[in-house]
């Protein structure tokens, strides 16, 4: 009796568990960057697309606030700070105060457990990448003498990164990669795999600094090779898409997010670029930031790049940021389903523009402005700094797998957007603001999942019975 009692428990949490999973069609998460606790906050995707929120998790480690100019604006300057295996099983995040990572097994009904906490391999962790069981980590800096005291706001301008790798298991434990490690001599922001998992992308936001001395400092896009077992391969490919001193007076590319598609068994990176530092290499005040743009590289066998488009500006590229036309801080970018089609926010602006990628690696503009929140400029703007303190700041972005929903994330308001995607024109529809569970300022990160596989099934339900029934009959003879 005791033992078909607890069966019973049994079968009736699991059916529990399976009733909330039904209840979703997905998630969504994000991370606080908390300097005490680091969380995932982690909401549930109702069938329309609008969000509810499950609960908060910790990361084991912390957040910071140190590695940005103090705005409370995208704290660790960087996309793909959270990610999701590409099994949705597990999902990865940055503790950039405590210099660690950490991995989460996702369960079936979107809550998190956490698995790992382990150290990143530098100071200053801001970007995952993961591709069949390798996970790799961007650092800010490489051991903190560039960042100077901790403690202190520490920008970007001299800082210089690596590039660790590490093994995650089918339980998500994760443990450090032999001959992984990659020195970079600027400031990662992104980082991603090549489609076939061979390369390693990585970008950087201080591509041209002049407070950077060595050889590839001006790169602002770099392909690094990758062995099958993590090893780093040595640097393959690289962009410079603006140069240093060029004669227009264009500020230098500043990439910072960038997504990769596949047309025509052509692989291409498309890459947001936020063009902060002026041409001379020196990082501007607000006054002298220019629009922002999007360049595409197509990807070669051989790991080298081909440029396809660059510069394509939001705007004038040399006029006034206070003019409503330009578009500034172009810095996260994520395709929707089709693989052609895809969406840029705007920071400093609040907006989102949409695109098109066409077969031969060109763009075409959809909208300027697809969706708008609101902006530091409006109703005459602001002359300063003043403007992080008037607007929704949006930062990263994640477009549902299934291409319906768009969830913007807004760095100076503490909210999530929450879009539909018109499936034919790709225009955006706002459903709802989600507030009140993420702190104002310094989150950082967002991504979605679709529905978890299922663990259990009724027929496991059914053998997990018999098994704990014959339990039972045995022990009774006994």
């Amino acid at each position: 009796m005791i033992f078909r009692r607890a069966f019973s428990c049994i079968l009736v949490s699991l059916l529990a568990t399976q009733a909330l999973h039904a209840q979703f069609s997905g998630a969504v998460y994000t991370a606080t960057n908390g300097l005490d606790v680091n969380e995932i906050v982690a909401f549930g995707r109702n069938a329309d697309g609008t969000l509810s929120h499950i609960g908060d998790f910790s990361t084991g480690g912390a957040g910071s606030t140190e590695f940005d100019g103090g705005e409370g604006l995208d704290p660790l300057i960087s996309a793909d700070s959270i990610i999701v295996t590409d099994d949705q099983r597990h999902l990865l995040a940055v503790n950039a105060g405590s210099d660690t990572i950490s991995s989460f097994s996702i369960n079936p009904d979107f809550t998190l457990d956490l698995v790992s906490t382990v150290a990143s391999g530098g100071v200053g962790p801001n970007s995952l990448a993961y591709n069949n069981g390798r996970v790799f980590v961007s650092n800010i800096d490489r051991d903190g003498f560039a960042l100077g005291d901790p403690g202190v706001v520490r920008g970007e301008p001299n800082d210089e990164g690596n590039i660790t790798g590490f093994s995650i298991n089918s339980a998500g434990i994760l443990t450090p990669l032999a001959n992984s490690t990659i020195n970079l001599d600027n400031r990662p922001a992104d980082l991603g795999f090549s489609a076939d998992g061979s390369n390693l992308i990585v970008s950087s936001i201080t591509a041209g600094s002049a407070a950077l001395p060595g050889a590839n400092a001006a790169n602002s896009i770099a392909v690094y090779g990758i062995g099958a077992n993590g090893a780093a391969g040595g640097l393959l490919g690289s962009a410079i898409n603006t140069p240093v001193g060029n004669p227009e007076g264009r500020n230098l590319s500043s990439a910072i997010d960038f997504d990769t598609t596949v047309i025509n068994d052509r692989e291409f990176i498309v890459v947001t670029e936020a063009r902060e530092f002026n041409s001379l290499g020196a990082p501007p005040a607000l006054p002298a930031l220019q629009s922002g743009s999007v360049s595409v590289y197509e990807l070669l066998g051989d790991g080298s790049l081909n440029a396809t488009e660059l510069d394509f500006a939001l705007g004038d590229p040399l006029g006034s940021p206070f003019d409503p036309a330009n578009q500034l801080t172009a810095c996260w970018i994520d395709f929707g389903a089709d693989g052609t089609t895809f969406y840029v926010s705007n920071a400093i602006n609040s907006s989102i523009s949409s695109f098109s990628l066409n077969d031969d690696g060109s763009l075409s503009l959809i909208e300027t402005i697809a969706a708008q929140g609101t902006s530091g400029f409006e109703n005459g703007g602001t002359t300063g700094p003043d403007v992080f303190g008037t607007t929704d700041g949006f930062i990263d972005l994640d477009v549902s797998d299934d291409g319906q929903f768009l969830y913007q994330l807004e760095g100076l308001s503490g909210e999530i957007g929450v879009y539909s995607v018109d499936a034919n024109s790709a225009a955006l529809t706002l459903l709802q603001n989600v507030s009140g569970y993420l702190p104002e300022i310094d989150t950082q990160g967002i991504v979605s999942v679709t529905a978890v596989p299922e663990p259990t099934s009724l027929g496991l339900l059914l053998t997990s019975g018999l098994y704990l029934i014959g339990i039972s009959r045995r022990r009774r003879r006994q």
